[in-house]
């Protein structure tokens, strides 16, 4: 792997591919703008038609690991569901790998430790490309501190994965703590490195204080908004609009809209085709 020389920060995204996250999987064939959606939505669909937006694929990591403490799906499961999702809704733009969260609450329900968690995503990611090479499997680095993250960038160089070679690579456990001053450093130091930076559940605050160092993000923090509020005005059907296409199509116009205000660059695809060398 190549690393950028140390303290010179590498040159800031020109923008941001930003994916709004939907636990609704049918918004697949209504959305004009890119999607994050999640395999355990997805699986339950029995019928897939053609995506009329760009995608991506979360693996539903943490709620897998949050509930049973390891991964119920196996490497060749999620592999021959990610081939069926690719041949009837299009490929996506990459395909989140079956990572171990290293937060401490997830390090306390798995009992394992970060290493044995980093040791368990490399060897995942490993497996799935070996699985279906065909697909655009996203890597994860998973830590804690950032030493751990840079740890796990040198687990993956040693399996001889360049990182900093690929279109993307995700960035695990900063969720929920995302608009801090430590992950903004991380993200950072990684980028510095010539990483291609996916950042997962990023919200308002990690946008703004460190958006200029990722290549895309998702969120999905218009519906926790929406379900503490009454429904918009002509939505009778529901009792808030926690999984409502209109409202969450006007939160992410005002997200983009407050961003490009402050000077920060959004890219605004809807369902154009991935850019080459963009998919990861």
């Amino acid at each position: 792997m190549t690393h950028a020389a140390p303290g010179v920060p590498s040159p800031p995204n020109s923008a941001t591919l930003f994916y709004l996250g939907a636990h609704q999987p049918h918004w697949l064939w209504t959305a004009q703008f890119p999607l994050f959606v999640s395999h355990r939505q997805l699986a339950r669909k029995a019928r897939l038609r053609p995506a009329v937006c760009r995608w991506a694929l979360d693996s539903g990591g943490f709620t897998e690991l949050s509930l049973n403490g390891r991964w119920t799906t196996t490497p060749g499961q999620y592999a021959e569901a990610g081939a069926r999702y690719a041949e009837h809704l299009g490929m996506p733009d990459f395909l989140s790998q079956q990572d171990w969260m290293c937060e401490p609450f997830m390090i306390e329900r798995t009992g394992l430790s970060v290493r044995e968690h980093q040791d368990r995503t490399v060897a995942n990611y490993l497996d799935l490309r070996a699985l279906a090479p065909g697909l655009p499997w996203l890597p994860v680095v998973q830590g804690w501190t950032l030493p751990d993250y840079l740890r796990c960038v040198e687990l993956y160089a040693s399996a001889g994965v360049d990182l900093a070679a690929l279109p993307r690579v995700g960035l695990g456990s900063v969720c929920r703590r995302q608009s801090t001053a430590e992950i903004g450093h991380i993200v950072a130091t990684l980028a510095g490195l010539g990483l291609k930076l996916h950042g997962f559940g990023v919200k308002t605050g990690g946008l703004q204080r460190y958006g200029q160092h990722l290549a895309s993000a998702d969120s999905m923090a218009w519906s926790y908004n929406a379900r503490r509020l009454p429904p918009l005005l002509g939505c009778k059907s529901h009792k808030n609009c926690a999984n409502c296409l209109t409202y969450a199509t006007q939160w992410r116009a005002r997200l983009l809209a407050s961003l490009a205000a402050r000077g920060h660059q959004i890219a605004l695809f809807t369902s154009l085709p991935p850019q080459t060398g963009e998919a990861a």
